[in-house]
């Protein structure tokens, strides 16, 4: 699956099978699900969930839960980037 494919998937009433779940979360972020989204990456302990967990507390408005999850995924905390940018980003780099 590509950035389009993805993209496309969001029509449907479900994700498609075979997501990583993070990309289950942005995909449920993307259809106004916040709270599954972040249900699903606050069980998992990886680089990639802490990164999508920063990104849904920076879109919650919540900068220091944020921040703290940025550091988490050793990434800094994006300055001038919008939040669609940042989520196109994100898929981009987990497909």
């Amino acid at each position: 699956m590509d950035s389009t494919e993805f993209q496309a998937s969001l029509t449907g009433a479900l994700p498609p099978a075979g997501l990583s779940p993070c990309l289950t979360a942005l995909w449920h972020d993307a259809h106004g699900a916040w709270d599954t989204a972040h249900e699903i990456v606050q069980e998992l302990d990886t680089a990639e969930a802490a990164r999508v967990h920063a990104y849904l507390h920076r879109k919650e408005g919540d900068e220091g839960n944020a921040r703290y999850w940025y550091r988490t995924a050793n990434q800094p905390v994006p300055v001038g980037q919008t939040l669609a940018d940042e989520w196109a980003a994100l898929v981009r780099q987990l497909l």
